[in-house]
């Protein structure tokens, strides 16, 4: 570049910087771009605010971290789990103003569903138990999560999960055994339109609700795009407070309407 006499932006240098120690980090807390930059954190914070509003950073909900946009970059989508949470996390926010309630977005793994993005920290009446929010693993055949995806993924992919599930001989997969429960699931969830929890499954991955119960039930629905179950979306709640016909009634409308939001987005492409 030419040796041109003007004097250097240095407002967009600091914003540069904290770009491009987002880059190399890939997913940071405010006080680590304080480390790798040096900047203050009153500082970092706008240049953070600036450049999500240009559309250059997002806030991940489920524990804080700033992330690059990845529509800024060339990617595929359809394989990327980071850009599916991305443009889902605004939606998430919105869905829990609305419900008061936390819900969860997960993408489907070989054998099990990943958690990417959680509104919990902001549900007003209830937030999820301590567990490692971001990359938490859920059962595929118990959760709502992973009901919802077998029921609406194609069927030779759904054969392909539930022969791994099967060969696997771990705990938490039982289900996997039994053909005609499998039907039923996929079945019954198809013609509600939404999963709902095994009764027995309080959670955790392999123990029953009578080993380890966290008090709570949950309903899903997948993201479907071009034929394929990019991931699920559910919503969750304390069964002491309400059952399973009285959410559905009160707050599956909501729960649809995100989906449709975040499917919009996701067809849409970066």
């Amino acid at each position: 570049m030419r040796a041109y006499k003007v004097k250097p932006i240095h407002a967009l240098a600091r914003g540069l910087k904290v770009l491009r120690a987002l880059q190399d980090m890939r997913a940071a807390s405010l006080h680590d771009l304080h480390l790798a930059t040096g900047l203050p954190k009153s500082t970092l914070i706008r240049i953070l605010h600036t450049c999500h509003q240009q559309g250059l950073v997002w806030q991940r909900m489920a524990d804080g971290a700033f992330l690059p946009c990845l529509a800024q970059q060339r990617r595929e989508p359809l394989d990327d789990a980071t850009w599916l949470a991305e443009i889902a996390s605004p939606v998430l926010e919105k869905l829990c103003e609305t419900v008061r309630w936390p819900s969860v977005l997960s993408v489907p793994r070989l054998d099990y569903m990943e958690v990417v993005e959680t509104n919990s920290r902001r549900a007003y009446f209830d937030e999820l138990p301590d567990r490692p929010a971001v990359s938490f693993r859920a059962n595929m055949l118990r959760s709502a999560s992973g009901r919802a995806y077998l029921a609406f993924c194609p069927e030779r992919e759904r054969q392909a999960v539930v022969r791994r599930l099967r060969e696997h001989q771990t705990p938490g997969h039982e289900l996997a055994h039994d053909p005609g429960a499998i039907r039923q699931i996929v079945e019954t969830t198809r013609r509600r339109g939404y999963s709902v929890r095994a009764p027995d499954f309080g959670g955790d991955y392999a123990r029953t609700r009578k080993e380890a119960d966290d008090g709570r039930n949950s309903i899903a629905m997948p993201i479907i795009v071009g034929g394929q179950v990019l991931g699920c979306v559910n919503l969750t709640w304390r069964m002491a407070v309400m059952t399973v016909r009285q959410i559905t009634v009160r707050h599956l409308p909501d729960l649809r309407e995100a989906v449709r939001s975040i499917q919009e987005l996701a067809g849409a492409g970066p």
